[in-house]
């Protein structure tokens, strides 16, 4: 039936698909208008035929590139076999691939769930529990602090600690018990920290508020800060873990472990929703039946496709691939002289190029670089992202950057 109507509509124009699309779908996003119909490795084809290069990977769970054969070939073979049946039993899969993602982060214990939203909130349970059963909080005080500027998900009780009011708007009333700080700023944590605070929740590298990196030594002082408090420390990778930047997770650049780690999107291997938290003993042995439960979590698809996902990116050298043309790509960026940029971050190939709103929208620039055969995405209006799968080659990093060049002579003129 599908195919049926994919053809009823293949020689329609991309305007018409869009329409179409728009009578149905919720008007939650705001997409660039191309509608995409293939994708292979770092490429993606629309439904014209024209071929684009993915300089997005959909906000890094493309990590392995799009159908990856290794994990087509797992998804297809544990699908017919057995896909789902719940916890309500024990699989084959579920015990392997959490043992291997465990022993991946240096961690003890792990609780698998579907989105990376789902894993936070699972996170944000774990934080409360330990700060009841363990640090003795008094009931429903307990405290978690979170940073400006973060981006952990879109539930009610996520979106009431951002301080985006896009956001918020029209949602409350919100969950009480988060206490906001600048980000990266020690001095402001330690200052909010109260007999009452159980967690510190942070991204490592805030990737929606435009890829903005802490200053080296930053998780190092508030891994202390934590030790030193009685803190837990909850760090959310959903976008930056997984070779993203450069290291398997970008706690691993300073030499870290946190009590808690959030892991989604590149874990699906960019064929399903898969996320976990992984965490001490400490922090996971609080769980008990009924406490917590997904119907999907840890399903076993879920478990076997996870699996191979994370033997791919060790095998085939993604994370020394991500470090190494990501630093190329970064230095390559900011040789660029244009009056159009005002800056350029990033670690790994995880990178944000910051453009003059006085002079250029980034919407702009993504829809530009998409007439070029390059997919990006604007992120509060001045920042275009770059995070493409990290099997890209150097070849196509320099094709990207000469297209990008094309882009800004184009928006100068």
């Amino acid at each position: 039936m599908l195919n049926k109507i994919i053809e009823k509509f293949a020689k329609s124009p991309t305007k018409k698909l869009i329409e179409h699309e728009g009578q149905f779908v919720a008007h939650n996003y705001l997409p660039l208008p191309v509608v995409l119909v293939k994708g292979e490795g770092v490429y993606l084809w629309d439904h014209e035929g024209k071929k684009y290069l993915d300089m997005m990977s959909a906000y890094s769970a493309v990590s392995c590139g799009h159908s990856h054969p290794r994990l087509v070939k797992k998804l297809s073979e544990q699908a017919n076999t057995l896909a789902m049946t719940s916890r309500a039993y024990h699989t084959n899969t579920l015990g392997p691939f959490i043992e291997k993602l465990v022993g991946m982060t240096g961690l003890d214990m792990a609780l698998p769930m579907n989105t990376g939203a789902e894993a936070v909130e699972t996170a944000i349970k774990a934080a409360r529990l330990w700060g009841y059963r363990v640090k003795k909080i008094p009931e429903n005080k307990a405290e978690i602090i979170t940073a400006a500027g973060n981006f952990h998900g879109r539930t009610t009780t996520i979106i009431g600690f951002s301080t985006e009011a896009e956001y918020k708007k029209d949602f409350g009333p919100f969950t009480p018990g988060f206490v906001t700080v600048p980000f990266a700023d020690i001095a402001a944590i330690e200052k909010a920290i109260t007999p009452n605070t159980a967690a510190i929740l942070i991204e490592p590298i805030q990737g929606e508020a435009g890829i903005k990196v802490p200053p080296p030594g930053f998780l190092k002082e508030l891994r202390e800060v934590c030790d030193d408090n009685n803190v837990l420390l909850i760090l959310d990778e959903v976008q930056s873990g997984l070779g993203r930047t450069g290291k398997m997770f970008c706690f691993q650049h300073e030499n870290i472990k946190p009590d808690v780690l959030i892991l989604g999107k590149a874990l699906g291997g960019g064929l399903l929703p898969v996320s976990a938290i992984v965490g001490t003993h400490a922090v996971m042995d609080l769980f008990t039946p009924g406490s917590h439960g997904s119907t999907f979590g840890g399903n076993p698809l879920a478990a076997a496709v996870g699996f191979e996902a994370l033997c791919v990116l060790e095998e085939e050298n993604m994370v020394a691939n991500s470090a190494t043309l990501g630093e190329y790509m970064q230095e390559q960026l900011r040789g660029i002289n244009s009056p159009l940029i005002t800056e350029v971050r990033g670690k790994g190939l995880w990178i944000g190029v910051d453009f003059d709103p006085k002079k250029v929208s980034a919407r702009e620039v993504c829809e530009k670089l998409m007439e070029h055969g390059v997919l990006s995405k604007e992120t509060h209006h001045t920042v275009v992202r770059f995070a493409p799968p990290l099997t890209i080659t150097r070849e196509q990093i320099d094709w990207t950057l000469e297209k990008l060049k094309e882009v800004l002579r184009e928006l100068e003129d």
